[in-house]
């Protein structure tokens, strides 16, 4: 069995290792789940191990599990409970974030690469902060709401910005496509927000725990469709699965209880239980350490693109702290607000596509992202504290 075949057995064998080992270390410390997942992966790919290889398969089913990733974030986001005031800070605090990434890439790679370093730099790993928030309890709260935003424009404005100045067309031509998706977006949201949705909510209810399970071959038609959209259009498929995402969260809303929750618990199975453990998994696999070691150079990146992701996000998610918030508070939401890896992958792997960024200082913004989730996370809430699970909710819009 090659390498490549190897990885169709050890990867879903990780993915169940990553949790086993998560629990083993909770009762000292808080590691997110995706930090055995990144190690697994590293551990087992040709940068150590050597015993799985990228494979068609695995490499399908991880771009799958990006694109999950995207549309459970989107359909995480309450506006409503965020605020769109918080939305407007954490909106501001991404442009500086971009402009100082900017001014950062112009130093340690003049030309077209800057860009690619700057959108790396001014994004937020909402996705992977979500089941961490959820895990602490802390969704509900005026913190989570504030990461919420954070995360929020984090994900999604790399992604506008992407699709305008990574793209092979001109700006002004990127523009106008990406407001013809905008447009048609806007009109599936109103869709949603004006169509009666009694008949789908009984479908998706009488088909709960049965075999036609409506509910989640909706989702991923919807996904598909916003997906494919992006495609054909030459914008970045994640966009289409946030956007998704929030499409779906609107026509759920106005869903008994009872039947979102039991969709939802069924997505994030799909999600979280299968296709987004192959995604970091993968992630651990295809980093290139090799690029790295090569040039000691390109080593001493990793840990520069980490201080500026903490001083350039870390700084601007300082403008959404909630008022009354203590210096603990403040510390965490910097962390988490550091806190990249899905898009750094995806700018960097466009980047290296289109020759505007070499192998080593991809590999080394990756590294970067790499250890920002490995250690961001633990640290923030650390320094926060535990919360109970059942805090009370904000009232929406109260930030």
């Amino acid at each position: 069995m090659t390498p490549s075949e190897a990885g169709l057995v050890l990867i879903p064998a990780l993915a169940v290792l990553a949790p086993l080992l998560a629990r083993a270390v909770r009762p000292a410390v808080r590691v997110p789940i995706v930090v055995f997942e990144l190690l697994l992966g590293i551990l087992v790919g040709p940068a150590a191990l050597g015993w799985v290889q990228p494979h068609v398969v695995t490499d399908t089913l991880a771009d799958f599990g990006l694109a999950m990733l995207f549309f459970v974030a989107g359909a995480e986001i309450d506006v409503r409970g965020i605020g769109t005031r918080s939305l407007g800070r954490a909106s501001l605090g991404w442009i500086l974030s971009l402009a100082g990434g900017i001014a950062a890439g112009l130093l340690l790679a003049p030309g077209d690469g800057a860009v690619v370093i700057a959108i790396a730099l001014s994004s937020t790993a909402l996705g992977t902060l979500m089941p961490i928030l959820r895990d602490a309890g802390e969704l509900g709260t005026p913190f989570g709401h504030a990461v919420s935003a954070i995360g929020a424009v984090g994900e999604f404005l790399p992604l506008v910005a992407i699709s305008l100045f990574l793209s092979a067309r001109t700006t002004v031509v990127s523009a106008l496509v990406l407001l013809a998706f905008v447009v048609i977006a806007a009109l599936a949201i109103a869709l949603a927000h004006r169509t009666p949705h009694g008949r789908l909510h009984a479908v998706i209810r009488a088909t709960l725990h049965t075999s036609d399970q409506f509910g989640v071959r909706f989702v991923l038609l919807l996904i598909a469709a916003l997906v494919a959209l992006s495609v054909v259009l030459d914008l970045d498929m994640l966009l289409g699965a946030f956007v998704a995402g929030a499409v779906w969260r609107i026509i759920m809303a106005r869903a008994p209880e009872a039947d979102a929750a039991a969709v939802e618990s069924k997505i994030e199975a799909v999600a979280f239980g299968f296709l987004v453990p192959i995604f970091f998994l993968m992630t651990g696999v295809r980093f290139d350490l090799g690029a790295l070691l090569a040039a000691p150079a390109m080593l001493l990146l990793v840990p520069v693109f980490l201080v500026l992701l903490l001083v350039l996000r870390g700084g601007a998610a300082q403008l959404s702290a909630p008022a009354g918030s203590s210096g603990r508070d403040r510390i965490g939401l910097g962390l988490l607000g550091a806190t990249g890896l899905p898009i750094i992958v995806a700018v960097t792997a466009i980047g290296v596509d289109q020759g505007m960024l070499g192998s080593g200082t991809a590999a080394a913004l990756v590294g970067a992202g790499m250890l920002s989730v490995l250690l961001f996370p633990v640290i923030a809430m650390q320094v926060r504290g535990e919360r109970l699970p059942s805090r009370p909710t904000v009232p929406p819009g109260e930030l």
